[in-house]
């Protein structure tokens, strides 16, 4: 079964989320909280799909809860969704604890269903499906600083490849490029920790998932070509054996 926890200081406000989350899905079970110390009791005894958190909880900060709620192997993906009225805390949020994404007050209906629908379907369709620990890879996500207070997250499931440009990683996903600046990709693929994507070269790292064909340049260079996307990766003679030998001999991909 669903589960939410809505740390919400407010009793009325706690009642009107509650109809509005119940409208998406009335089988979800909520746990109501009214301040860090009973929010942190009730994650030690139960097991949280998503938690709703306002910031500004009058015993001490939404964010600090979040920390803690972080700080608990089990949560350190789940999701957090913040409650508030003004915008002031939302980037320290999406910096620090890697919040999904927020919800003004006062509340509209219209805007939580938007919020809502979007983690929670998803999530309860990989319930359903009997999704385990095994495959809680598939909802890691990296956090990608692309300017100045201004950050991305993606999922690591969506990386096609990843190539090195100067001192900076360029992550090549389904919905976009995106410039890591100042990390190694050693460092990168650490904080990745997927399986499935590998080094193919110094200056590459692939998802062994996305690769269609792959092409002999000379004897020590192979061109990777990708389902769907227009842009190649390299795979270096150092680390061939570890990638083209899974694809030699399976027919919807093609070796030269």
């Amino acid at each position: 079964m669903y589960s939410i926890m809505l740390a919400e200081d407010d009793h009325i406000q706690r009642e009107i989320l509650k109809i509005m989350i119940h409208s998406i899905d009335n089988s979800i079970e909520i746990y109501e909280a009214d301040s860090e110390s009973s929010a942190l009791g009730i994650i030690e005894n139960q097991d949280i799909n998503m938690f709703l958190i306002d910031i500004g909880l009058k015993e001490s900060s939404g964010l600090d809860l979040a920390m803690d709620i972080r700080n608990t192997p089990k949560y350190e993906f789940s999701q957090i969704v913040f409650l508030t009225t003004h915008l002031d805390y939302i980037l320290q949020a999406f910096k620090q604890i890697h919040c999904y994404d927020y919800i003004l007050k006062p509340y509209n209906k219209n805007d939580v269903q938007a919020v809502l629908k979007k983690l929670i379907s998803n999530e309860i369709n990989c319930l359903g499906n009997g999704k385990d620990d095994s495959d809680k890879h598939e909802d890691k996500e990296l956090v990608i600083k692309i300017r100045s207070s201004i950050y991305v997250v993606v999922k690591i499931e969506e990386i096609i490849f990843i190539e090195v440009k100067g001192r900076d990683c360029e992550v090549n996903t389904i919905s976009g490029v995106y410039a890591y600046n100042n990390i190694s990709l050693k460092k990168i693929l650490e904080l990745i920790d997927c399986k499935d994507i590998v080094q193919s070269h110094k200056a590459f790292a692939i998802n062994k998932n996305y690769i269609f064909k792959i092409d002999k340049l000379d004897i020590r260079l192979f061109n990777v070509y990708f389902k769907n996307y227009s842009k190649n990766a390299l795979i270096g003679y150092k680390f061939k054996n570890n990638i083209i030998s899974e694809f030699e001999n399976v027919g919807n991909y093609y070796v030269k």
